[in-house]
């Protein structure tokens, strides 16, 4: 599939440059045109005029500033509608481009959330059987009851992403500022997924007391999707930290993983909307493409930057840094 996505895509730009190149030409072939017809016409006029007329000179040279003039006009118009052509001709190609590359990462979105979504579906269903049709020990019974709520949970959370993203993006939602405790919040997120995931190791720096003006509920998914982009890549064993602290008037929020690490050329792509690392048909990793592309949109509503750099040990370091 992705190799005739390939093909098409090499067979459009082919047939877009053959057509711009011809259009060149024909520009060009009526320049030379133009200007043989216009020499033509100046001799013409100068092979009527009389030898022995004493203004010969004189009409002579007005025939030839004439058709000098014709032929600057020609050029000038020639290459201002050359120079509108390539400008246009940019534009159209790169809209083209941008437009077939958001087209594909619409397909593999598409592709991704129905694996999603049908995912924790399929497990809440034979969990659910599972209890319906046999009589389990409490602990088994609990471990189902668990499990079955983590994937109704996972259920939730790509909803909520899918519908917050299309509110911002299409700047449907308002967004409600008010002061609140960010230190608690971070702590309450910290405790909700140590509970959720008890056999991950999440370790936390949390600073008290620390105030922000933000929102609440868009805070909440910014930490949660950071929580999930490191629980996603970071192997089980492998140790996650959360750390909140101010620096003088600025508050930093910085989640540390130890995955596979993501390449310096793709550190800007990460953030746009449904774009994920890696090939789709190949790719293991679960995820939308939406997470990483909200927490930016959620970080520019609050006047803050999200960034992300190499952990010294392996992975990435996600920090977010918002301005007082």
């Amino acid at each position: 599939m992705s190799r005739f996505k390939s093909s098409k895509l090499v067979v459009i730009t082919l047939v877009y440059w053959v057509l711009l190149v011809y259009v060149v030409a024909a520009l060009v072939w009526w320049f030379i045109s133009l200007n043989k017809q216009n020499e033509r016409m100046a001799l013409l006029l100068v092979n009527e005029l009389q030898h022995d007329d004493p203004a010969y000179v004189v009409k002579t040279e007005k025939i030839l500033d004439g058709r000098q003039r014709k032929t600057t006009q020609y050029l000038g118009e020639g290459v201002t509608f050359l120079a509108l052509i390539m400008v246009g001709a940019v534009f159209v190609y790169r809209a083209a481009r941008r437009q077939i590359k958001l087209s594909q990462q619409q397909q593999n979105f598409m592709m991704a959330v129905t694996h999603e979504l049908k995912t924790p579906i399929a497990v809440t269903q034979l969990n659910l059987e599972t209890l319906q049709k046999r009589k389990l020990e409490e602990p088994q019974r609990q471990k189902l009851i668990s499990n079955t709520l983590q994937e109704a949970n996972r259920l939730n959370t790509l909803c909520n992403n899918i519908l917050l993203a299309s509110q911002l993006d299409a700047g449907a939602y308002k967004v409600s500022m008010s002061e609140l405790d960010m230190s608690s919040l971070v702590q309450s997120i910290v405790n909700e997924y140590k509970d959720r995931f008890p056999n991950r190791n999440i370790a936390h720096q949390i600073t008290p007391e620390i105030d922000l003006v933000g929102e609440q509920l868009l805070l909440q998914m910014l930490m949660n999707n950071l929580l999930d982009n490191a629980l996603k890549y970071t192997p089980k064993d492998k140790l996650i930290t959360v750390t909140l602290t101010k620096n003088h008037n600025q508050v930093l929020l910085s989640v540390t993983d130890q995955g596979p690490g993501i390449p310096k050329e793709e550190r800007l792509k990460i953030f746009e909307k449904f774009y994920r690392i890696g090939n789709e048909s190949t790719r293991t990793a679960k995820g939308s493409g939406l997470g990483l592309f909200l927490c930016k949109k959620i970080a520019d509503d609050h006047n803050a930057d999200i960034k992300v750099t190499d952990n010294h040990l392996q992975g990435s370091i996600f920090t977010v840094e918002f301005k007082s």
